[in-house]
Parts: structure tokens; sequence; C-alpha cells
């Protein structure tokens, strides 16, 4: 093991040091999810991550968390900080698309290899906008504070609310990296914000005549029932959001019956919409434009469509018109093209599962 580590040691100096031959560095050309969270153990605390250290308290909201899809360890201009500065009063503070917990993650990487104060500042005033921004009922918006549309919605759109029971999951448990940034304060707050999450889960699962299915991408905060997003996510059965869902349910380590029965039913429900021997086809249209389109082929694995029809229980694609369409050839070339309609993500649940039900359903 010690000569493993030695070599991805290696391996990592060798990279750092060609990046720098090359004028580059180990975080330029990668993703800011990746350089947040993935980067080797090495690179936190190193020169350049304390830069993008500085982009992200920067970033920052007053509310207490970030927006949402900047590489933040992008370099900076004079001029670029000064506008993210006077910016910092902004309602778009957000939970989807993996921002806040992202940059409580790598927050909580650089405190670890720095003991730097303001690190750990930044993440607990993080965390306290987590927490402050759950719902009583125990979901949380994709917005804080609330911002009018439907952003007020519970949102599980793009595992909104899984990453932010993940990282309190974390929390509670007492993880290295996270218990010694954490203020007790918040601490205090993390465990019962977990368990009503977790509770919001199984209220919010639909059910069809008695029978536990999946969820919607988002559900009214209030009736909790499926609710509508922007004017092509309808309504519906997601193949797509319960994915996450029950992957984090699974991982919880002594499920209540309730859990147990959640699981099974998501996964029954899932496994009798299979899409079967179905596989996505990249072609050139008539236009000359590069297309997509799904093809039955016998040697394909198996589809699920983002979106089922909450009463026939059918796939569905939507364009901006916010009319349901049988095939993606139906709708326009920007919407076709430019959203996750069908996706394989299921598989892995099917993959989990059978070792999970030998261990729960005795």
């Amino acid at each position: 093991m010690k000569s493993k580590i030695t070599i991805g040691l290696l391996i990592f100096l060798f990279s750092f040091s060609s990046d720098r031959t090359f004028g580059q560095t180990p975080a330029i050309g990668r993703s800011w999810q990746y350089v947040a969270t993935s980067m080797p153990d090495a690179w936190y605390g190193s020169e350049e991550s304390i830069k993008v250290a500085e982009n992200v308290l920067l970033y920052q909201r007053d509310a207490g968390g970030w927006p949402k899809n900047i590489a933040m360890h992008k370099p900076l201009s004079e001029p670029e900080k000064a506008k993210i500065n006077d910016d910092k009063g902004l309602n778009d503070a957000i939970f989807d698309n993996s921002a806040t917990t992202t940059e409580m993650k790598f927050l909580a990487k650089m405190y670890d290899k720095t003991k730097n104060q303001d690190y750990k500042d930044s993440f607990n005033r993080g965390l306290k906008f987590i927490l402050d921004a759950q719902y009583e009922n125990g979901g949380w918006p994709m917005f804080w504070p609330l911002r009018k549309g439907y952003y007020t919605h519970i949102t599980f759109n793009d595992n909104a609310i899984v990453n932010i029971l993940l990282l309190l999951r974390d929390i509670k448990d007492n993880k290295p990296l996270f218990a010694s940034v954490t203020d007790i304060e918040n601490f205090n707050r993390v465990g019962e914000a977990y368990n009503k999450g977790i509770g919001i889960i199984l209220k919010t699962q639909i059910i069809v005549e008695g029978k536990l299915t999946v969820w919607c991408a988002q559900h009214d905060e209030n009736t909790l029932l499926p609710a509508k997003a922007r004017t092509y996510e309808l309504p519906s059965f997601s193949g797509g959001e319960s994915v996450g869902i029950i992957k984090f349910l699974m991982e919880i380590p002594d499920p209540s019956p309730e859990i147990i029965k959640s699981v099974t039913g998501a996964v029954e429900w899932l496994d009798a919409h299979r899409i079967k021997n179905t596989r996505w086809d990249m072609f050139i249209n008539s236009d000359g434009k590069r297309d997509r389109r799904i093809v039955q082929d016998p040697k394909a694995g198996d589809l699920w469509a983002r979106f089922y029809d909450l009463e026939t229980e059918e796939p569905y694609v939507c364009d901006r018109d916010g009319v349901k369409k049988k095939t993606l050839e139906e709708i326009g070339y920007e919407r076709r093209n430019g959203y996750s309609w069908y996706t394989d993500a299921p598989q892995e649940v099917f993959d989990k599962y059978p070792a999970w039900k030998d261990k729960w359903l005795k």
C-alpha cells in the first residue's frame, strides 16, 4: 500500500512539474467539480489551490451559498474580482447543479491542509445557509432566500437534495474531513436536518393504487405533489432524478421498514418501465447538422425516460411549448439535442440491488 501511495505521489509531482514546464497548472483544463473534490490530496494546500480558494471565498454570496455553473478555479482579473464582489448581494445562491455543496467540500479540504480560519468560517456560513434554507417539512427549495416561481418547489432535480443529504450525513457521522471544520452550533442542527430530509423523501414518493413508485424531479412545497418546473419539465414520474434518491436510501446502514419498502417499490417500478434493447444513435440530419435519436438494437442494453406521464406511465418528451410528444423526432432540434431525455443511470441501481435485497429482504 505504501509503495502505491508513493508511486501515486510521484506521478502527481511529475505531472505538476510537466504542467508548469508547458505553462499549465494541474487545475487548468479540468472541471470545477473535479478540481474542488478530486485532485490528488497533495494539491490541496498548494500555492495554486490557495489562489483558487481566494476565488471561492469571493464568490460566496451574502446569504452564505454560491451561484452555479461557474468555473471557480479560473484566474480572475482585478476588474472581474471587483464585479464579483459587487454581486455578493445577489439572490442567486443555489443548490442546483451541485452548487454550494461542491464549494463546501473544497473548503473542508483546504482547511484540513492549511487550518486557515477564513476557510472554516466560509464553510460554516455555507452550512448555516443549508440549515436555514430547509423547509419545516424537511425539503429544500432550489434557491435561498426564496425566489418566486417553480424555484420554491422541493427540488430533487439534478440531485440537489441528495447532494445536501450526503454532505449532512458525512458531517453527522463525524467523517475526519468535516469533524474539525464544523462549528458546534451548526453540528448540533445537522442530525435533525438530515432525518427530516429522509422524511420528506418518504413523504413525496408517488403512490399509485396503493403501490410506491418513484419521484418527480420537483414536488410542491405545500401539497408535496409532483410539480412543474420549466415549460418542458412537467409533473411526471422521473426515471432520472429518482436514481440518486434510491442510491442514497440504499446506502443507509440500518434502514427502517419504511425505507426498505420505499426502495423496493421504486426499484420494482423502474424495472417495469425499461425501454428494452435501446440506445442513442448519433447521425447527420438532412440539414447537415449533428443530430441524435434513440433506436432499437437487440444488442443494446436498456434505457429509461427522464419523464413518464403521471396518468399513462408512458415515456414522453416535450418542447418549450409544453406539449407532450412520444418521440424525439416530434420536437425541435434545440430541445432534442439540448436535454437528457433518456438515461441508463437506473442500471446503477439494478447493479447494487441484489446485494441490498439479500441483506434487507430476508
